[in-house]
């Protein structure tokens, strides 16, 4: 790590009276009022500091190898759709872990089929459709608005037991760690609930630019809102969401997201470290740690596309290698973006007609390719197990670093 010190503090202490919320009940530590010190960040929006030249190449280093990752798969890559679908819903998995939410593939294909009640599944469900909707408002290149962020929020908790929360600016003073009942304790304090407004305000003015290498504002702009903790719930989620805006924004991640959230999720310690260590002044270990975790997100995406391609091939291979327009082929081809289908859906992605589709479904099935998930007579739905397992099998490698004997994180089993 890089341990030059860029400033001295990035932000003030502000003191505030917190009032419990609690007369009896709790500990009689949280039901006293206490001054509370506040961390209130310095204004971004026009910040530019001067990067020692270390860190800057590494920066430039970790835009390269997104830019190249975009630019250089070739485009005929049996994975390259699946890729860019399962990175993205990958990084809203590991965004969800870092949060405590844990499942696999499976259970979370299920749910986004609408198959079984699965509330765990349908909240990171809700966090793949949001990461999905601020990549394409990021897509459109135009100016964020603080409204951007609400609304990614607001589809974080759509159909949840939390949905009164989405898209609501915090009002109370919220804390990092520590006890739930109040911030005696706390790891950190965000800023009163009063200056978040303003702060968001700067917050988007500084995504807005273009002037910046593109990894110090994605780092920049996700620490800033980590630090402000804009929500009462979800801020984690939104703010690793808001790298990758940054990187489709500013044309670098134009079809894939490396998975990030995930090598975050297995570095926590680093990572909460780094957050402390730029709200306190030492913005090159924060830079530095991020340009890391970015090169190896890419490294490991490029692995991903390898195994899809070779599965592929595999499929092909038990389907005696039919022709290239072949039915059943065009839906072997796109299984792995999506590997529960109807026959119905099987038709829309193959581009074929229903007929043919379900030829191609039967097909695959033959090829154990394709499982039955039930015996409904209309609107029975098949799955590809091993889609599953590779996918699997790759989260939990992104969990276990090099030469260790157990994940570091939740990882499917």
């Amino acid at each position: 790590m890089v341990h030059e010190v860029l400033q001295p503090s990035h932000g003030r202490i502000e003191q505030r009276l917190w009032e419990p919320r609690f007369d009896y009940g709790v500990p009689r530590k949280h039901r006293r009022p206490q001054q509370v010190d506040c961390f209130v960040p310095a204004p971004i929006a026009a910040w530019g500091p001067p990067l020692p030249a270390a860190v800057a190449a590494r920066l430039t280093e970790a835009d390269a190898a997104v830019r190249s990752l975009n630019r250089e798969l070739p485009a005929e890559l049996h994975g390259l759709e699946a890729l860019a679908r399962q990175l993205l819903r990958q990084e809203s998995v590991g965004s969800s872990r870092i949060e405590g939410l844990e499942l696999g593939q499976r259970r979370l294909a299920r749910a986004a089929v609408g198959a079984g009640d699965d509330e765990t599944a349908r909240q990171i469900v809700a966090n793949v459709h949001a990461m999905e909707a601020a990549i394409a408002r990021a897509s459109a290149l135009r100016r964020p608005q603080v409204a951007d962020l609400l609304a990614v929020h607001r589809t974080l908790f759509d159909d949840t037991r939390d949905a009164v929360l989405g898209g609501v600016v915090r009002s109370e003073q919220n804390w990092i760690g520590g006890s739930a009942f109040s911030p005696a304790g706390a790891e950190f304090v965000p800023p009163p609930p009063e200056l978040v407004d303003e702060l968001l305000l700067d917050l988007v003015a500084f995504v807005a630019r273009d002037d910046l290498p593109v990894a110090f504002q994605a780092a920049v702009a996700h620490a800033q809102f980590e630090t402000i903790h804009p929500f009462a719930d979800g801020n984690g989620r939104v703010g690793r969401c808001l790298i990758h805006v940054v990187q489709r924004r500013r044309g670098i991640a134009e079809r894939i997201v490396p998975p990030v959230s995930l090598l975050l999720a297995t570095r926590s310690d680093e990572y909460v470290g780094g957050l402390q260590a730029y709200r306190y002044g030492e913005l090159s270990d924060w830079l530095v740690f991020f340009a890391d975790v970015t090169v190896a997100a890419v490294e490991q995406a490029r692995g991903l596309a390898d195994r899809i391609d070779r599965l592929v091939e595999e499929w092909i291979e038990r389907l005696g290698r039919p022709r290239s327009d072949a039915s059943a082929r065009l839906l072997a081809e796109r299984l792995p973006a999506e590997p529960i289908v109807t026959v119905a859906r099987a038709a829309e992605i193959a581009g074929v007609s229903n007929t043919a589709a379900d030829r191609a479904v039967r097909a695959l099935e033959r090829a154990g390719v394709l499982v039955p998930l039930d015996e409904r007579r209309w609107g029975r739905r098949w799955e590809a197990g091993e889609v599953f397992t590779l996918l699997d099998a790759f989260e939990r490698e992104l969990a276990t670093p090099g030469g260790a004997a157990r994940p570091a994180r939740p990882a499917p089993r």
